[in-house]
């Protein structure tokens, strides 16, 4: 089995839109799907959300405020599964609720240090 990260990218500030009755709403389905990632063992690490403000750091020690407004598409979470190709990987995320509200996965393998 190798590891693989589930990048999950949506509209920039998407989260900031939704009242809270919405937010618990769509947060069901995700429990439900990864859960089922549990159940099969293919969850190796349960992941986060990503805040909205961030700092992006430069060469020359410049630090600047990011993600900035005008990026159309922002990261907003990630987890970690296990599955025995790119191929699988790419078929469990298929269900991933991001999908439902516009977003998409991003499924790259980790590869371990040497």
């Amino acid at each position: 089995m190798n590891d693989f990260l589930l990048i999950f990218r949506r509209d920039a500030g998407f989260d900031a839109q939704l009242t809270p009755e919405q937010m618990q709403a769509i947060t069901k389905p995700w429990q439900d799907w990864m859960g089922g990632l549990a159940a099969q063992n293919k969850l190796a690490n349960s992941g986060a959300r990503l805040a909205i403000d961030g700092k992006i750091v430069k060469p020359g020690n410049v630090i600047t405020n990011g993600p900035y407004v005008e990026v159309k598409e922002a990261v907003g979470g990630f987890i970690i599964i296990r599955a025995a190709s790119l191929e699988e990987a790419a078929e469990l995320s298929k269900n991933c609720p991001i999908l439902s509200t516009g977003g998409n996965v991003e499924v790259r393998q980790i590869v371990p240090m040497q």
